[in-house]
């Protein structure tokens, strides 16, 4: 697992190839405080590095979730429509965004890993 500065984890799919799934830290979905809605992209979407893709409104403040990678979004969290508390009850797990097909998977070198990540929070 790789994490970005933005608080954004990122996890290789280990059965899918080039596949990395995206979600936010707990650190993160703390900040935030409830959320209560997030708007997903569409499937096919091909992004480019720090477009937006994803928006979360909590009872704080609407924000963000930025691509970390270029890529393709080849899969949503279409539960978190319904239940975007899901982002708070399990961030790192049931609570993730979306997945990403990467071209190029030394993209992910760049990042924190997660001794770094705890050392940077």
């Amino acid at each position: 697992m790789k994490f970005t500065e933005e608080h954004e984890w990122l996890r290789p799919e280990e059965d899918e190839e080039n596949v990395v799934t995206v979600g936010i830290t707990e650190y993160a979905a703390e900040q935030l405080g409830d959320i209560v809605f997030v708007e997903l992209p569409e499937e096919g979407t091909t992004v480019v590095k720090e477009d937006d893709v994803v928006v979360i409104e909590s009872v704080k403040a609407a924000s963000d979730i930025m691509a970390p990678v270029d890529g393709e979004i080849v899969e949503v969290n279409s539960a978190l429509e319904e239940n975007p508390g899901l982002v708070n009850e399990d961030p790192l797990g049931a609570g993730w965004f979306f997945k990403i097909r990467v071209e190029d998977m030394s993209a992910l070198d760049e990042f924190m890993d997660e001794a770094a990540y705890k050392k940077f929070i």
